[in-house]
């Protein structure tokens, strides 16, 4: 409407001028509804022309959309085992932080397995102190070996002596039988040695690794107890909570509720614009925001980013081949737009939905670029000021948005 009536105005109203006080025809006489079809065709027919492409060059260097939202991300409060709920910490709509206990499970298995792991632990304990035991009884062996051997050597080293000096009452059995005791006496205080060596291996290297292997099945245990407790895991509110002692829960088949962080959907909004202003829109444009949730309000913006894919070329391999004829409608250009000042969006609760414009400015390259022609000069300087069109659209349909919604609507 807005660009009609300022075509009308050097088209229409100048034709309507030059037939009434040139060719002095009147209003109600030669000019009537039925004639002025034909006596301002020169007029209608260049508004008709001038607004079709004052609008194509509007909406090209100027891109509008409504299709804006600031998306935010969700975490589900899963537990990592199943079981049912023995204690619920939070309510619903409750903020929370990092580490904040939100439910318990019952974990009797888990519990179970605690003590499974700590009675494995005094096992092993156990087994150390009998060991210590083993080795005091190995060194007594040892020396009880040590002080047999040293009788025996002392019997045959005194019956060899009486024998060299020829004495009478030594047998030479008795001497082959104490070289016997001997050498039975050495090879029992080698075994009792032995002994101890395998006592001291048990407590060197047996019992530590058992130790070992008893505390890492109870932090395997204790890990599997800690699941029970389900924590938030950043800041942020719980919606859709509405657990009770005695629910069952599980990572499958039912979570608990959401959680909604508080670091994300703020301040960054998602514009979907036309395919058309691919070649337009660029990250540094300025742009203006309106939103349903804060109507009459219209917040500066800036875009940040362009996505360089459209989502509807998507591909997922399957067992068919794809058909374009059954795509998916022309996707858009997804552009992030953040607030030009802060503070001015912190208002907006992220899933707003909201329209958008952004502006094509030429002001940079008519100051430096000396190469443009007049007529190129004049063609931007008409690009920019048509977008006080559209930023003028854009505040009156924020001004008719309660209307449209709360009246029209019929909602």
């Amino acid at each position: 409407m807005i660009e009609t009536l300022l075509c009308a105005l050097v088209t229409i109203l100048p034709d309507f001028l030059f037939r009434r006080y040139v060719q002095g025809k009147r209003i109600g006489k030669e000019l009537t509804l039925f004639s002025m079809w034909y006596e301002l065709r020169w007029g209608l027919t260049g508004c008709v022309m001038l607004t079709l492409t004052v609008i194509t060059t509007l909406f090209y260097f100027h891109p509008s959309t409504k299709l804006v939202a600031s998306y935010f991300r969700t975490v589900t409060i899963l537990p990592q085992v199943g079981g049912r709920v023995a204690e619920v910490y939070v309510v619903n709509n409750q903020e929370v932080l990092v580490g904040d206990p939100i439910l318990r499970l019952e974990g009797l298995s888990q519990k179970a397995a605690v003590h499974s792991a700590r009675a494995g632990i005094a096992q092993v304990e156990a087994s150390r102190k009998l060991t210590d035991t083993d080795l005091a009884k190995a060194e007594a062996g040892i020396a009880q070996a040590n002080a047999a051997l040293e009788q025996a050597q002392e019997d045959l080293e005194r019956n060899q002596i009486l024998r060299d000096e020829g004495s009478s009452a030594v047998r030479l059995t008795e001497i082959q039988r104490l070289e016997n005791l001997v050498e039975e006496r050495i090879a029992a205080l080698d075994a009792a040695k032995a002994q101890k060596v395998a006592v001291q291996q048990q407590i060197d290297v047996l019992i530590p690794a058992q130790m070992d292997s008893a505390q890492a099945q109870m932090e395997l245990a204790e890990s599997e107890l800690s699941k029970t407790v389900i924590s938030a895991g950043v800041d942020g509110r719980i919606e859709q909570f509405a657990l009770q002692v005695g629910d069952y829960v599980s990572p499958v088949l039912r979570p608990a509720g959401i959680l909604v962080p508080y670091s994300t959907g703020h301040n960054r909004f998602q514009a979907g614009f036309n395919q058309m202003a691919a070649q337009v829109i660029k990250p540094g444009m300025i742009g203006e925001l309106g939103c349903l949730t804060k109507p009459f309000t219209v917040i500066p913006m800036v875009v940040v980013e362009v996505q360089d894919v459209i989502a509807s070329g998507q591909l997922r391999p399957s067992d068919q081949l794809r058909d374009l004829q059954n795509g998916p409608q022309p996707g858009t250009i997804t552009v992030f737009m953040e607030p030009l000042y802060e503070g001015v969006a912190e208002m907006l609760p992220p899933g707003s939905n909201c329209i958008a414009n952004v502006y094509t400015s030429n002001h940079d390259r008519l100051e430096h670029d000396e190469n443009l022609s007049s007529g190129q000069r004049i063609f931007l300087h008409v690009v920019d000021t048509i977008g006080v069109v559209h930023a003028a659209g854009l505040r009156l349909r924020l001004l008719l948005m309660p209307v449209q919604t709360l009246v029209l609507s019929g909602h």
